[in-house]
């Protein structure tokens, strides 16, 4: 039996796999390496996982996650995993599942769009080509975060129609005091502003707010996948839950480009299910 995991910055998706076939589903925190303490990701394995994976013997465990694309941050997930589980482990970028999920063992453009975003041109065995995400600060077009901050930073600066901005606050008890706390002073301000993302899908026939989503996605569409050499030769998809949930802006962003979208799914997994069988 393996292991399989897909970890963004706010949930790990991990699943007990035999021969391809999914045995068992467990969903625990997310782990990322760039936020986290070595003692945080323990205390989730310990915690949250080992519990869950008592009884089955595991022989081998793929480890895909947000903030492992360098090898001092993947050694300290991969110590994590075994200091629990002595058996080999692989941990690989979340872009790497994506690319193996969407796109196989064929050449395409593989995208993120959760609480942060990611792209890469993938040629069916190795990402060849990533434009830099940058994070929610300078870059992660069309992410949760990037949605979730242009929506608090509108309505604070008083860009949106007051029915819209008054029914956001009294929604979040929002006050600026409160946004400043959480985002420059509390840990995971990503998974804090992404949550309010959830109010543009709840509210998205409002104009001004289809207008924030779309755009946000055209950015996506302009500052990376557009980047790629030769981008409208191969393939185009996407995972993650703002992808899934929004695929209806997501999809009119890329016909303003004349871009085809191969698929959308929600997680990496039933593809990484397939890949790794």
């Amino acid at each position: 039996m393996i292991l399989l995991a897909d970890s963004g910055s706010t949930k790990t998706e991990w699943r007990i796999t035999d021969k391809g076939k999914s045995i068992k589903r467990i969903l625990a925190p997310g782990m990322n390496p760039y936020f986290q303490q070595p003692d945080e990701i323990g205390k989730v394995i310990e915690q949250k996982l080992l519990p869950e994976i008592n009884g089955f013997a595991i022989e081998a465990v793929y480890f895909y996650g947000a903030g492992c694309a360098v090898p001092e941050k993947n050694r300290l997930i991969r110590d994590a995993i075994r200091h629990y589980l002595p058996c080999p482990v692989e941990v690989c970028s979340d872009l790497t599942g994506a690319a193996r999920a969407l796109c196989g063992k064929q050449a395409g453009i593989a995208c993120i769009l959760g609480t942060g975003s990611n792209s890469c041109f993938y040629d069916g065995k190795d990402i060849v080509r990533n434009i830099s995400p940058l994070g929610f600060i300078l870059g992660d077009e069309g992410s949760g975060a990037v949605l979730g901050k242009l929506l608090v930073g509108d309505c604070l600066k008083n860009q949106l129609p007051l029915h819209l901005k008054n029914k956001f606050i009294k929604q979040f008890r929002l006050t600026p005091e409160a946004v400043l706390e959480h985002v420059y002073k509390q840990p995971f301000p990503n998974r804090y502003l992404a949550g309010f993302s959830k109010f543009l899908i709840q509210n998205i026939k409002e104009p001004a707010l289809y207008n924030l989503a779309y755009n946000s996605f055209r950015s996506f569409f302009i500052r990376n996948v557009m980047q790629y050499d030769h981008y409208r030769d191969y393939p185009i998809s996407f995972t993650g839950s703002i992808a899934f949930y929004y695929q209806d802006v997501l999809l009119a962003a890329a016909r303003s480009f004349s871009l085809p979208v191969e698929q959308i799914t929600q997680t990496p997994m039933e593809g990484l299910l397939f890949y790794h069988s």
